[in-house]
């Protein structure tokens, strides 16, 4: 394993390499060659900060004694494809051509999803009814499934549940790339695709009108919770 001095020089040279490549893509600071680790101590070290360790129940609000809820047909992840978009590569969409990403704040021991409430209103999971969605490009033994604290059912791949984002208005469009920089395009086997990152860490949307929230996407004490 590469330790020390020559993993600093070795990730330096890699990100480099990428925002040549990438640019406008790939911001400082992020590992664009680990799908299971984002680098963000280059920009707590200048704020003179220790790294930010994610706090998984952030987003978890007293949903446990929630009744099950019934998911409309229409609302059910019934493919999963394997894409290739322009400048983000490989994808994974839904039957719809919506890209799908995995947030960081879950937890893939077990497998489970800190996306309630208002999260998953900008987040919609991708949910299930009987945990076989049609596969394109897709290893079956990827895929799983996990119960929500409400009793619906999400997929997951490589135990990192599912989402759409709805600001993504289009099939195709990856707008939630980088979000609060927990949120990410998911990769085919569930890990992160980091082909293609904004330049600036970007805000989620507020939730739907129809939402109690006064506040938006973003708690500025807190931070990004969804």
């Amino acid at each position: 394993m590469i330790t020390g001095k020559r993993t600093a020089l070795v990730v330096s040279a890699l990100a480099g390499a990428a925002a040549l490549a990438l640019a406008g893509c790939a911001p400082t600071g992020y590992d664009q060659n680990n799908g299971d680790q984002v680098e963000v101590a280059n920009q707590a070290a200048a704020a003179g900060e220790a790294t930010p360790t994610p706090d998984a129940s952030e987003g978890a609000e007293d949903t446990a004694e929630e009744p099950t809820k019934e998911v409309a047909a229409e609302d059910l992840t019934t493919k999963l494809t394997a894409k290739k978009l322009p400048r983000m590569g490989t994808v994974v969409v839904d039957q719809d051509g919506f890209t799908l990403y995995r947030f960081d704040k879950d937890t893939v021991d077990p497998a489970a999803s800190n996306c309630v409430d208002k999260c998953a209103k900008v987040w919609p999971p991708a949910f299930t009814e009987d945990g076989k969605p049609d596969l394109v490009g897709i290893d079956d033994e990827k895929l799983g499934v996990i119960t929500r604290p409400d009793g619906t059912k999400q997929l997951t791949l490589g135990d990192w549940a599912l989402y759409r984002y709805i600001g993504d208005t289009k099939p195709g469009q990856w707008k939630g790339q980088g979000v609060g920089g927990t949120w990410f395009v998911v990769a085919p086997d569930g890990k992160r695709n980091l082909t293609c990152l904004p330049s600036v860490t970007p805000k989620a949307v507020e939730p739907p009108a129809d939402d109690d929230s006064k506040d938006g996407g973003e708690d500025s004490e807190s931070g990004y919770s969804y």
